[in-house]
């Protein structure tokens, strides 16, 4: 992992986080979308302060994280819901918990006190990764959606700070 940085996502990345996102959504475990947005619709949707990715020793893209808010309502304005996404050439080099550990970093020192996201059960490899970063399990949402024609279920998972209160 010494090869390994991670930096604040830029525009210039655009291309190489998107083709990360439609690598992991053909994978068929990691969302109800099927395509990637346009940059555009992925820049408008992701809070700017907290989009970060990895690159390796030739500063090439390996992974994305980004965080969304769950609502526009001020309540919430402390929980937002992140997505996480690797280079399949990359996974189980320990860039996804790189990314999330910076990611937690980020939004406890903004005063966000929530983070959570929706796996799919199949997903183990996240569920383990979300697990020991400090996420709980709150629940399964049955038959929440139809993907590629099939209900899916979705374990929702949500980490709360301990250090902002």
């Amino acid at each position: 992992m010494a090869d390994i940085t991670v930096r604040p996502l830029r525009d210039a990345d655009a291309d190489r986080v998107l083709a990360i996102y439609q690598a992991g959504l053909d994978a068929g475990n990691a969302s109800f979308e099927t395509t990637a947005p346009t940059w555009a619709a992925f820049n408008a949707a992701k809070l700017p302060e907290h989009r970060f990715v990895a690159t390796d020793g030739n500063d090439t893209v390996i992974g994305w994280i980004a965080v969304a808010p769950i609502s526009g309502r001020t309540v919430y304005a402390g929980v937002v819901e992140h997505s996480v996404y690797v280079d399949p050439a990359a996974q189980g080099r320990g860039v996804a918990r790189l990314l999330l550990d910076t990611l937690i970093a980020s939004t406890e020192a903004a005063g966000i006190w929530t983070i959570q996201s929706g796996v799919f059960p199949e997903n183990a490899a996240s569920l383990t990764l979300h697990e020991r970063a400090g996420f709980r399990v709150i629940g399964v949402r049955e038959r929440v959606g139809r993907h590629h024609g099939r209900w899916r279920d979705v374990v929702l998972l949500e980490r709360r700070s301990p250090a902002v209160t």
